[in-house]
């Protein structure tokens, strides 16, 4: 008893051999790469069938003073101040719902708002006005009303120049959701990432002591022999023949 509790404390006191799983880990590449196949397989499913595509249309406006011929830097900064403030205005209901109304959309305003972002660039007078979409004509239709119709409301309730059109929605082509091979690398990355782990775990707990080799380096002596255990299944095909 002395002796087989000394050899599983030697067992437990073993450090993880990198090379040691390394070999074991090629030994059952097959398991990985049936793994690696089934992420894909995952992973295209979702981008190509499940996910839904989604576009993005842009719309422009420019901040400008129309009463103003010549733009100094005071000048310039208030338009900065204002497209700041304009922004705003995209949130309010008033001009949500006279979008839906005019486009006969079927959404009520918090669904879409949430199709909307307004994004300012530093230093600049400009509105971006994104609409997303997984119809690239409903992106594009909202985008250049909602500006107009913003532009609209600015003038009328701010009484200010009404900001002009620097650029009106495109169309798009392409959507900009799902990025296919993005999820493609993630479903094949996450997978082998998983088979790995799962082998590492095995490799771990199994403590079993199989070969000559193991014996010598678990308890460091050599076997003097080694006895073939008898399999019954064997030696029945062997008589059957």
């Amino acid at each position: 008893m002395e002796q087989v509790s000394v050899m599983n404390q030697e067992l437990n006191d073993t450090e993880f051999d990198f090379f040691d799983f390394l070999s074991y880990l090629l030994r059952r590449i097959k398991f990985v790469l049936i793994a690696a196949a089934v992420g894909l397989l995952i992973a295209a499913l979702y981008a190509f069938v499940i996910a839904t595509p989604m576009y993005e249309a842009t719309a422009q406006l420019y901040v400008v003073s129309s009463s103003d011929s010549v733009v100094n830097l005071s000048d310039f900064q208030i338009g900065s101040y204002l497209a700041s403030d304009y922004q705003l205005v995209f949130d309010t209901w008033e001009v949500n719902q006279m979008v839906i109304n005019n486009l006969k959309l079927p959404y009520d305003v918090e669904e879409f708002q949430e199709m909307v972002e307004i994004t300012n660039p530093s230093n600049t007078r400009a509105l971006f006005i994104t609409i997303t979409s997984s119809d690239p004509k409903e992106a594009t239709a909202i985008a250049n009303e909602l500006a107009e119709v913003a532009g609209q409301y600015i003038s009328d309730t701010m009484l200010t120049d009404m900001p002009t059109t620097l650029s009106t929605a495109l169309e798009p082509i392409e959507p900009v959701s799902p990025r296919k091979i993005l999820i493609l690398a993630i479903g094949f990355i996450a997978a082998v990432f998983i088979a790995v782990w799962v082998l590492l775990i095995a490799f771990i707990r199994d403590d079993k002591i199989k070969t000559g080799n193991d014996l010598l380096k678990y308890i460091g002596a050599s076997p003097l022999a080694i006895i073939p255990i008898n399999d019954k299944a064997a030696d029945k095909k062997l008589k059957g023949r």
